[in-house]
């Protein structure tokens, strides 16, 4: 009989097998398996070996030559010191420069996100620093002997075209936000309609949307939104639609599909997305004067200092304080036509009578200043000397296409026709 401290061959063998067994649902493996006794395994010491790779060096310098390039991109609270020690740059001279020098303000003064990029050498002294400025040109600081120099030229930029098609639930700007369409084409869409459509008053739920346009981008990177190519808006069941064509070699406008100008003569409105808090009356109660009295016009609500534009190329008539309109700006139009921008906090600077103002241009800003209980924009539109509501008055329209560049236009403009049907009836809210 055995020890009761000794274990058979065969009894060993069986434990081994239930050890093994009883640890299969732990680890998570279906595949049972043995333990042979008396395995021999490989115990033969490992070792790590470290060798120093040496850099080619430079016989004149003495330097090595090996150079290494690090991208980053500007982030929010960012600080020069910060932004290169994230580029691995270890350099005194070049932190100095670039915290001080007039010539590299541009890189003080970046956008979040915008990227940079850095050529250092190995001991992590900077040699060159790459970066699109805020106006989208190239600059290039690079080392030049003990110091550094700054260039910059027209980033060479690549146009790609997006399409984004959207509905509208509550306001514009939550639809384009929806669609992942930017503030800059969305204000350019809402420039091309805003002569048909009043993003004040005529936007209804389920109005539709669709966009062609262009992004530039610099090495891969999208830097700024480009022009409008086409557009289709759809607003209580009737349909706007407008392209791009370019007139000449550095000139091009929009068009409805047959040819006609989408620019109107007038802009319906002086200010962009703001509440019409009184409409046009000849009825209305004043809050100052305490009494009823015509109100030959419409008022914006906005903010103090909200941009005020000129809704018609013109010559400024008037430029002052006139009466209950406080500081107030005239233009006469085309003869006939005149408007009156009125409670401005301020003119824009150097405005002048007779000075010419461009449809668009920004002549004043939105103030409280005449008989006005709050900041907003009074506005008036004249025809021969009479006010007419602005919102219903029918707007002389722009210049038509060209009978000599008509063929033209209906060939070049095809495809863009074309891309908006095609996304007309998609729900879709993105497409690239």
């Amino acid at each position: 009989m055995l020890p009761q401290n000794t274990l058979s061959h065969a009894h060993k063998l069986k434990l081994r097998w239930m050890v093994t067994l009883s640890t299969v649902p732990l680890l998570g493996v279906v595949t049972a398996f043995g333990i042979m006794p008396q395995t021999v395994f490989n115990t033969s010491e490992q070792k790590t070996i470290i060798e120093e790779i040496a850099l080619p060096v430079n016989a004149e310098t003495g330097s090595t030559t090996a150079t290494f390039w690090r991208n980053e991109r500007v982030q929010r609270g960012d600080t020069v010191a910060e932004l290169l020690r994230r580029l691995s740059v270890d350099d005194s001279a070049a932190s100095n420069f670039l915290l001080n020098d007039k010539a590299a303000a541009s890189l003080r003064q970046l956008s979040v996100g915008r990227e940079v990029q850095s050529e250092i050498a190995a001991d992590g002294s900077l040699l060159a620093l790459r970066y699109l400025n805020n106006n989208g040109e190239q600059v290039v600081i690079e080392k030049n002997g003990g110091g550094f120099q700054t260039s910059s030229l027209p980033a060479q930029l690549e146009k790609r075209v997006f399409m984004r098609t959207g509905e509208i639930k509550s306001t514009l700007y939550a639809a384009t936000d929806a669609a992942g369409l930017s503030d800059p084409v969305a204000n350019q869409m809402a420039d091309l309609f805003g002569g048909d459509i009043d993003f004040h008053r005529d936007l209804r739920k389920g109005d539709k949307f669709t966009v062609v346009y262009e992004v530039n981008y610099f090495n891969g990177e999208a830097v700024r939104s480009g022009r409008i190519l086409a557009a289709e808006f759809i607003n209580q069941n009737r349909t706007y639609r407008t392209v791009y064509f370019q007139t000449s070699s550095t000139t091009g406008d929009y068009y409805t599909p047959d040819g006609k100008s989408m620019h109107k003569a007038f802009l319906r409105s002086p200010i962009e997305f703001s509440r019409v808090s009184s409409g046009f009356s000849t009825s209305r109660f004043h809050p100052i004067l305490n009494k009823w009295r015509s109100h030959k016009g419409v008022d914006y609500a906005a903010p103090m200092g909200t941009k005020v534009k000129v809704t018609s190329d013109g010559i400024v008539a008037l430029v002052g304080k006139q009466s209950g309109y406080g500081n107030v700006i005239m233009v006469n139009h085309q003869g006939r036509y005149s408007t009156v921008y009125g409670h401005l906090s301020r003119f824009a600077a150097g405005l002048h009578r007779g000075q010419h103002v461009g449809q668009g241009e920004v002549i004043g800003y939105v103030g409280m200043t005449g008989l006005a209980t709050g900041p907003h924009l009074h506005y008036e539109f004249r025809i021969d000397g009479a006010q007419r509501d602005p919102l219903r008055v029918a707007l002389p329209d722009g210049a038509p296409v060209s009978e000599a560049q008509k063929s033209a236009f209906l060939e070049g403009t095809h495809e863009l026709n074309d891309r908006l049907a095609m996304l007309r009836n998609t729900k879709l809210a993105k497409l690239d």
